[in-house]
Protein backbone atom coordinates (compact mmCIF):
# COMPACT_ATOMS: atom_id res chain seq x y z
CA UNK A 1 0.00 0.00 0.00
CA UNK A 2 1.18 3.50 -0.77
CA UNK A 3 0.20 6.55 1.21
CA UNK A 4 -0.60 9.66 -0.80
CA UNK A 5 1.15 12.55 0.92
CA UNK A 6 1.89 16.12 -0.06
CA UNK A 7 5.43 17.46 -0.19
CA UNK A 8 4.65 19.34 3.04
CA UNK A 9 3.49 16.10 4.72
CA UNK A 10 6.78 14.46 3.77
CA UNK A 11 8.79 17.45 4.96
CA UNK A 12 6.95 17.49 8.32
CA UNK A 13 7.48 13.74 8.73
CA UNK A 14 11.20 14.02 8.01
CA UNK A 15 11.51 16.87 10.52
CA UNK A 16 9.72 14.86 13.21
CA UNK A 17 11.80 11.78 12.40
CA UNK A 18 15.04 13.75 12.71
CA UNK A 19 13.90 15.24 16.02
CA UNK A 20 12.93 11.84 17.41
CA UNK A 21 16.20 10.18 16.30
CA UNK A 22 18.67 12.95 17.08
CA UNK A 23 17.20 14.77 20.08
CA UNK A 24 14.56 12.65 21.77
CA UNK A 25 16.09 9.14 21.47
CA UNK A 26 19.32 9.95 23.39
CA UNK A 27 17.35 11.82 26.06
CA UNK A 28 14.96 8.89 26.59
CA UNK A 29 17.81 6.37 26.67
CA UNK A 30 19.49 8.45 29.38
CA UNK A 31 16.23 8.56 31.38
CA UNK A 32 16.00 4.75 31.22
CA UNK A 33 19.61 4.46 32.37
CA UNK A 34 19.07 6.86 35.30
CA UNK A 35 15.80 5.17 36.34
CA UNK A 36 17.47 1.74 36.24
CA UNK A 37 19.77 2.94 39.02
CA UNK A 38 16.84 3.58 41.38
CA UNK A 39 16.79 -0.02 42.58
CA UNK A 40 14.68 -3.14 42.15
CA UNK A 41 13.33 -3.10 38.57
CA UNK A 42 10.22 -5.10 39.44
CA UNK A 43 8.94 -2.27 41.67
CA UNK A 44 10.57 0.68 39.93
CA UNK A 45 7.81 2.89 38.48
CA UNK A 46 10.27 5.44 37.07
CA UNK A 47 12.06 2.69 35.13
CA UNK A 48 8.78 1.32 33.71
CA UNK A 49 7.61 4.80 32.71
CA UNK A 50 10.96 5.65 31.09
CA UNK A 51 10.97 2.35 29.15
CA UNK A 52 7.39 3.00 28.04
CA UNK A 53 8.29 6.47 26.70
CA UNK A 54 11.38 5.08 24.96
CA UNK A 55 9.32 2.32 23.32
CA UNK A 56 6.62 4.79 22.28
CA UNK A 57 9.28 6.94 20.59
CA UNK A 58 10.77 3.90 18.81
CA UNK A 59 7.31 2.90 17.61
CA UNK A 60 6.67 6.38 16.21
CA UNK A 61 10.07 6.31 14.47
CA UNK A 62 9.18 2.99 12.79
CA UNK A 63 5.76 4.38 11.78
CA UNK A 64 7.29 7.51 10.21
CA UNK A 65 9.99 5.50 8.43
CA UNK A 66 7.37 3.17 6.97
CA UNK A 67 5.14 6.07 5.90
CA UNK A 68 8.05 7.77 4.14
CA UNK A 69 9.17 4.53 2.52
CA UNK A 70 5.73 3.84 1.02
CA UNK A 71 4.73 7.44 0.24
CA UNK A 72 3.63 8.71 -3.12
CA UNK A 73 3.56 12.44 -3.64
CA UNK A 74 0.01 13.64 -4.16
CA UNK A 75 -0.15 16.64 -6.41
CA UNK A 76 -3.54 18.32 -6.33
CA UNK A 77 -4.54 19.46 -9.80
CA UNK A 78 -8.03 20.72 -9.18
CA UNK A 79 -9.50 23.46 -11.33
CA UNK A 80 -10.24 26.87 -9.83
CA UNK A 81 -13.97 26.13 -9.70
CA UNK A 82 -13.82 22.63 -8.17
CA UNK A 83 -12.96 21.13 -4.79
CA UNK A 84 -9.36 20.10 -4.34
CA UNK A 85 -6.97 19.36 -1.52
CA UNK A 86 -6.77 22.06 1.20
CA UNK A 87 -9.89 23.85 -0.05
CA UNK A 88 -12.47 24.94 2.52
CA UNK A 89 -15.88 23.72 1.44
CA UNK A 90 -19.29 24.63 2.79
CA UNK A 91 -21.68 21.72 2.33
CA UNK A 92 -25.44 21.55 2.86
CA UNK A 93 -26.47 18.21 4.37
CA UNK A 94 -29.99 17.51 3.12
CA UNK A 95 -30.98 14.92 5.75
CA UNK A 96 -29.94 17.18 8.64
CA UNK A 97 -31.02 20.46 7.00
CA UNK A 98 -27.78 22.14 8.08
CA UNK A 99 -24.52 23.41 6.67
CA UNK A 100 -21.01 22.29 7.63
CA UNK A 101 -17.68 23.69 6.55
CA UNK A 102 -14.66 21.44 6.17
CA UNK A 103 -11.17 21.60 4.75
CA UNK A 104 -10.10 18.55 2.75
CA UNK A 105 -6.61 17.36 3.79
CA UNK A 106 -4.43 14.26 3.54
CA UNK A 107 -5.14 11.40 5.91
CA UNK A 108 -2.08 12.05 8.09
CA UNK A 109 -3.35 15.55 8.92
CA UNK A 110 -7.09 15.02 9.34
CA UNK A 111 -8.76 16.29 12.50
CA UNK A 112 -12.54 16.22 12.23
CA UNK A 113 -13.03 18.10 15.50
CA UNK A 114 -11.22 21.06 13.93
CA UNK A 115 -12.92 20.82 10.53
CA UNK A 116 -10.14 18.92 8.72
CA UNK A 117 -11.46 15.86 6.86
CA UNK A 118 -9.39 13.26 5.06
CA UNK A 119 -9.54 13.09 1.29
CA UNK A 120 -10.00 9.34 1.81
CA UNK A 121 -13.04 9.66 4.10
CA UNK A 122 -16.48 9.11 2.57
CA UNK A 123 -17.22 12.87 2.56
CA UNK A 124 -13.71 13.89 1.49
CA UNK A 125 -13.54 11.50 -1.45
CA UNK A 126 -17.08 12.44 -2.52
CA UNK A 127 -16.21 16.17 -2.41
CA UNK A 128 -13.04 16.08 -4.54
CA UNK A 129 -13.74 17.42 -8.02
CA UNK A 130 -17.19 18.79 -7.20
CA UNK A 131 -18.27 22.34 -8.12
CA UNK A 132 -20.31 24.91 -6.21
CA UNK A 133 -24.02 24.12 -6.52
CA UNK A 134 -23.41 20.46 -7.33
CA UNK A 135 -25.49 17.83 -5.52
CA UNK A 136 -23.69 14.58 -4.73
CA UNK A 137 -24.14 11.31 -2.86
CA UNK A 138 -21.90 10.25 0.04
CA UNK A 139 -21.71 6.46 0.39
CA UNK A 140 -20.77 5.80 4.02
CA UNK A 141 -21.09 2.00 3.94
CA UNK A 142 -23.09 -0.66 2.08
CA UNK A 143 -26.31 0.21 3.89
CA UNK A 144 -26.06 3.96 4.40
CA UNK A 145 -25.46 7.07 2.36
CA UNK A 146 -26.87 10.58 2.04
CA UNK A 147 -27.12 13.53 -0.33
CA UNK A 148 -25.33 16.83 0.08
CA UNK A 149 -24.84 20.01 -1.94
CA UNK A 150 -21.66 22.07 -2.30
CA UNK A 151 -22.62 25.60 -1.27
CA UNK A 152 -19.23 27.34 -1.46
CA UNK A 153 -15.60 26.62 -2.21
CA UNK A 154 -12.77 28.70 -0.79
CA UNK A 155 -9.57 27.74 -2.57
CA UNK A 156 -6.77 26.87 -0.17
CA UNK A 157 -3.21 25.68 -0.19
CA UNK A 158 -1.05 23.59 2.08
CA UNK A 159 0.47 26.24 4.32
CA UNK A 160 1.79 23.63 6.75
CA UNK A 161 -0.44 24.78 9.62
CA UNK A 162 -2.30 21.46 9.92
CA UNK A 163 -0.24 19.26 12.24
CA UNK A 164 0.60 15.64 11.60
CA UNK A 165 -1.54 13.18 13.51
CA UNK A 166 0.04 11.31 16.34
CA UNK A 167 -1.56 7.91 16.50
Amino acid sequence: MHDELTKTDIKKMREELDYRRITLRPKLLEEVKVARGFGDLSENFEYKAAKQEKNKNESRIRYLENMLKTARVYDDRSADDEVGLYDKVTVYLEDDDEEETWQVVTTVRQDVLHGLISKESPMGSALLGKKAGERFYVQVNKEYGYYAVVRAIEKGRDDGSAALNSY
